[in-house]
């Protein structure tokens, strides 16, 4: 697949059809919650300690880029979401816009990616029980979960909606109480544990400055650090902020709620991982952060909130059982509209009486807790290899949104917008300025952001721990051409 390669006509509607049978239940409140949601996870509560390990306060610089390059992304879906609002997003829209094989790979490489993720998110939920009830089966916990959230997915779209909204807020409430209290801290000249007084000035007098690592180095022992290195961990802290375009096939008012949702997201970036690792970092010497423990635990204690252990136990409990449940949702939905475009067996593009792909729902929680016994069995296993592949998937995830929008405007520009949108009709560049919620920048945004993620996997070939994932991500996609092929030989 090139980018060279869209249509020379437009393509009819109805060479993908999506019937418009799924709820627009979702209200703005929970749209905002889902993107803001999607942003905020054990990477930032437990993974913000590696990436400040590596690139020291300048990490802020790194989360910054990283922000702008997340945002131009979900711009670009956004884009497409407001004018075809559909269910399976960028998977109806490669297939929509650009080729059936695009779909196919988009599609299916976004749901095992979930798959992934979901196991093992699943497979760690009995960690954070244990810590208040150590004798339970670390299985039960996930078997439980599994089942809840499954549950909650049958319900309908709305339920999921409200399950977002209150995992959301617990974790909004938990970032701006730190925030806060560190704050206070500082503001106050309180005593700290570390026995630094709390300033913004340590950013530049503690571990040798603001840079201590430069931008990329070697440590002693053979490994890579620095500013750069830390993008590589930035960058996966932010997987599933794209969930925003999943939701817009049953979104109320897309054309209002999906451009407030994708905007507001920079802020939530420059609030929730910037302000918060500032004030963290102003308070906690950064290089006192070991990854021991969570960075929060080690400002609530700061606070003299001793208590903290447990409160971010919960807090992560809830963002465990959040990302399943986005999960759970984004692979049903992922599935019916796949099953639509001819790509996944029909069975699983039926919905039942509320809206809801059922067997989607069903098909992605039976796959996933085969998976989970894998996890219990083969840990390592999971955790060093199937992980990889998630990781990587992402980056293949956001590299086909970016090329497919290119493929949109083209298709636009050639007269073939949606029957329904208000771009029918227009052609050249009248239908491009009509674009009702256009990716700034648009001809030159996604290349910038397409360099930026081939200089992402490029470093992660200079870590042993992610070397793996590049490796994985190679294999991966030629199993899902291969897979692509043998589907239409069969047809």
């Amino acid at each position: 697949m090139s980018t060279t390669d869209a249509p020379k006509k437009p393509r009819e509607t109805d060479d993908v059809p999506v019937p418009a049978t799924l709820r627009k239940s979702l209200k703005n409140r929970h749209i905002q919650l889902i993107a803001l949601g999607g942003a905020i996870g054990t990477g930032l509560f437990y993974g913000s300690s590696e990436s400040i390990a590596l690139a020291g306060p300048s990490i802020l610089l790194a989360y910054l880029v990283g922000g702008l390059a997340i945002f131009a992304i979900v711009r670009a879906l956004s884009e497409m979401s407001v004018e075809d609002p559909k269910a399976g997003a960028f998977s109806y829209y490669a297939t929509r816009y650009w080729s059936k094989r695009a779909g196919f790979i988009s599609g299916w490489n976004y749901w095992f990616n979930y798959i992934l993720v979901s196991m093992v998110e699943l497979s760690v939920v009995g960690s954070f029980v244990n810590y208040w009830f150590p004798a339970i089966p670390t299985w039960v916990s996930a078997a439980v979960f599994l089942v809840i959230i499954c549950a909650a997915n049958l319900l309908g779209v709305s339920k999921f909606g409200e399950f977002e909204f209150w995992f959301a807020i617990i974790k909004i409430v938990a970032v701006i109480a730190m925030i806060i209290g560190g704050l206070a801290v500082i503001i106050f000249v309180l005593p700290t544990a570390s026995g630094v007084r709390a300033s913004f000035a340590n950013w530049f007098t503690v571990g040798n400055g603001f840079f201590p690592n430069g931008l990329m180095g070697q440590n002693s022992d053979g490994s890579w650090t620095g500013l750069l290195m830390a993008l590589v961990v930035v960058m996966f802290s932010f997987g599933g902020t794209e969930l925003i375009g999943i939701t817009a096939g049953e979104t109320e008012d897309p054309k209002t709620t999906i451009p407030r949702a994708t905007n507001d997201i920079i802020w939530r970036i420059l609030v929730f991982y910037i302000g918060a690792l500032g004030v963290i970092m102003a308070v906690v010497p950064w290089n006192t952060i070991d990854g021991k423990s969570s960075p929060f635990v080690q400002i609530f204690d700061s606070v003299g909130i001793h208590a903290a252990a447990g409160i971010l136990n919960f807090v992560c409990l809830t963002a465990v059982m959040s990302v399943y449940n986005s999960g759970l949702y984004a692979n049903s939905r992922m599935l019916y509209s796949l099953a639509k475009q001819g790509n996944a067996p029909a069975y699983l593009g039926k919905l039942n009486s509320r809206g809801v792909p059922v067997a989607g729902v069903l098909t992605s929680a039976a796959i996933t807790a085969i998976a989970v016994v894998v996890v219990f069995v083969w840990p390592e296993f999971a955790f060093n290899y199937l992980m990889s592949i998630a990781t990587i998937a992402g980056i293949i995830n956001w590299t086909m949104i970016m090329l497919t929008e290119m493929k949109f405007r083209k298709v636009v520009a050639a007269g073939g917008a949606p029957e329904d949108s208000e771009l029918a009709g227009l052609s050249g560049q009248e239908a491009l300025d009509a674009i009702h919620f256009k990716l700034p920048f648009a001809k030159v945004t996604p290349w910038v952001v397409l360099a930026f993620l081939a200089l992402v996997v490029v470093l992660m070939c200079f870590s042993t721990s992610y070397r793996i994932a590049v490796i994985a991500g190679v294999i991966w996609l030629a199993i899902l051409f291969a897979a692509y092929q043998l589907t239409q030989a069969k047809k």
